[in-house]
């Protein structure tokens, strides 16, 4: 099983979340990543990521097995959705299982924020006044 996926269609949140239960975890958490109504002041209604797929899983595959080294955690799964979506969906999703809620805390936080950092996914933002631009996949 992938730990690292792309998708063009919403997930199963629920079925991520299951597939890192573990008895020997304490603690468990997760980063829902959605489609905001705005960004730097301008109203967005809707955006498209685009990705170069098979690097994209490449190197997200490798922060998470980067994230299993460097932190105390037993597993940790990551879905980034490509294509069109809309307001309040449900763009990136990151969980981590850990015997310890600390692990679990500080992995999921490293994890999202090397996604965002390193993985070849561009945002292309619809506002409201008509127009549309392109934010650098390290953009907050």
């Amino acid at each position: 099983m992938r730990r690292f996926a792309i998708s063009t269609t919403a997930f199963d949140v629920a079925a991520l979340r299951e597939s890192l239960h573990d008895v020997r975890a304490g603690g468990f958490a997760s980063f829902e990543g959605r489609v905001r109504d705005h960004n730097d002041g301008r109203a967005v209604h809707g955006l498209r990521y685009e990705a170069y797929v098979e690097l994209a899983q490449a190197e997200g595959e490798r922060i998470l097995a980067e994230a299993g080294e460097r932190f105390a955690i037993l597993g940790a799964r990551a879905v980034h959705r490509i294509g069109d979506l809309e307001i309040g969906d449900i763009a990136v999703w990151v969980g981590v299982a850990a015997a310890h809620r600390d692990g679990a805390f500080a992995a999921c936080r490293w994890i999202i924020d090397e996604i965002k950092s390193r993985v070849p996914i561009w945002k292309h933002e619809r506002y409201a006044e008509g127009d549309a631009g392109w934010l650098h996949p390290d953009t907050p």
